[in-house]
């Protein structure tokens, strides 16, 4: 452990927690514009000389950029999706493709995500979402979507997503349309997929199904199975169960939850199908209890168990999207769809890198970047509501500065594509407006947008998602 991150052992330890609720977010933090004048500012003139040489980098890279630039219709998710199809050609013949969000519970990135989706099923084949949410509410949402429940989508939302940020109006729609799309078009349906450990809880259901498949392939490992899962259930509050639970009786029960793993995978059983979603159910219950096992008086430790998150949220995506045989696009912050952190200490390597290491380039990364404009946070880990947090346009030195001058209207760009002007801007790090759960005003973390995504969209304002 570094000094600094011995500094920083308090702060770090509330963003380890916050991974464990349902918001289970990036944890970067946001703070207001930098000024023009902040020391270290890489594109603060030092001189007269050196401010008009500034200025006709910056006209540059402005020009590159906008010759590269393709502008939205809208970020609003209904009508006509042709000027998409330069995305689409970006996107190519990748199976997943990551889309960011540089803060969660803005309106404008919800909505894109619902027409970008749109564009791809219905001109790409895309055949499934992907969400940063737990992976036992994804299977409560598919079940929606594919008409095997009924009820009603804002409610299931609250019931799958009420302490995150995607407790929201938009994403009823989302789940909406998905499910109307499926009785539209019952040979071509598309799936809900939570790709993430099952935080803020295991549901009921998750256990039962594991239980229900040795009941059947495995009976006589049944009683153990469920001697174990006893000692294991309900897990229904994580940050009760991270904060008060002494770290010896975390580890013990992660132990635990591995040893049901193994005892699932060695029941086998004549239907592949069903092992292999036992199995899959049973990873996702031993993986949930070994990251709650995590020393949050250890800096290293929980660096050890976000990047154990991030490897865990790739293997799901890789599972379902090798069992499908479907094209997915997955919907997370920036921080973990992307190839860099603005917080490498905290997140070594993330989603993205994972995905890239695996599919080449069959995964493509698009990162969301907004000038100004509102969004959704919270005051703490342990506060119980979002709020909405404004911040004010962009200032010089930080990368949305110069984003906000490429056109008027939003637009999306290439990023493999830049000149060289445009490509050396772009593989310096600047201060950015990047926000997990919550807002602070320290300095504003700094990112290389070039190095970290394939692809940008760049809005030049956002506001807050709708409550339902």
């Amino acid at each position: 452990m570094t000094a600094r991150s011995k500094e920083r052992g308090t702060r770090i330890d509330r963003r380890a927690l916050l991974t464990a609720t349902a918001a289970a977010v990036t944890t970067t933090l946001l703070a207001p514009a930098a000024r023009a004048d902040q020391p270290g500012n890489p594109d603060q003139p030092e001189s007269a000389n050196r401010s008009g040489r500034t200025d006709r980098q910056t006209s540059t890279v402005v020009s590159e950029l906008s010759a590269l630039a393709h502008p939205l219709r809208s970020t609003e998710p209904t009508g006509r999706t042709t000027d998409l199809r330069p995305l689409g050609s970006m996107i190519g013949d990748a199976t997943v493709v990551g889309l960011g969000e540089a803060t969660h519970g803005a309106h404008e990135f919800f909505t894109m995500k619902q027409r970008v989706l749109r564009h791809l099923v219905e001109e790409k084949g895309f055949t499934t979402f992907a969400l940063e949410t737990s992976w036992s509410s994804g299977l409560r949402i598919d079940d929606y979507v594919q008409g095997r429940t009924g009820g009603d989508a804002r409610q299931l939302v609250k019931d799958t997503m009420g302490t995150s940020p995607w407790e929201r109006q938009e994403f009823a729609d989302l789940i909406d349309w998905m499910r109307d799309h499926n009785r539209a078009h019952p040979l071509r349906p598309v799936h809900f997929l939570g790709d993430d450990l099952d935080f803020p809880a295991i549901g009921d259901q998750l256990f039962d199904r594991v239980t229900a498949y040795v009941r059947e392939a495995a009976p006589g490992s049944l009683p153990r199975l469920e001697q174990l899962y006893a000692g294991l259930r309900p897990f229904d509050d994580a940050i009760g169960y991270i904060t008060t639970r002494p770290l010896a009786e975390r580890r013990r029960n992660a132990a635990v939850a591995q040893q049901t793993l193994e005892l699932v995978t060695a029941a086998g059983g004549e239907d592949g199908e069903a092992y292999a979603w036992a199995v899959q159910n049973a990873r996702s219950i031993a993986l949930t209890f070994a990251f709650s096992a995590v020393n949050l008086e250890d800096t290293a430790d929980v660096a050890a168990m976000q990047n154990l998150r991030d490897r865990a949220m790739t293997d799901n995506t890789l599972w379902w999207q090798r069992r499908t045989g479907g094209k997915v696009l997955l919907s997370a912050h920036n921080g973990h769809v992307g190839y860099r952190s603005s917080d490498p200490e905290l997140y070594p390597r993330t989603q993205g890198e994972y995905l890239r290491d695996a599919l080449g380039a069959g995964y493509v990364a698009i990162g969301f970047t907004f000038g100004r404009g509102s969004f959704l946070t919270k005051d703490s880990p342990f506060a119980p509501d979002w709020k909405t947090v404004t911040v004010p346009p962009a200032t010089a030195g930080m990368n949305e500065y110069v984003l906000d001058r490429v056109r008027p209207g939003d637009y999306y760009v290439d990023l493999r594509s830049a000149p060289p002007a445009g490509r050396a801007w772009l593989d310096t790090a600047r201060p950015t407006y990047d926000a997990g759960t919550e807002f602070r005003s320290d300095p504003l973390p700094r990112l290389a947008i070039g190095p970290a995504y394939d692809a940008l969209i760049h809005l030049h304002g956002t506001g807050a998602a709708r409550r339902l």
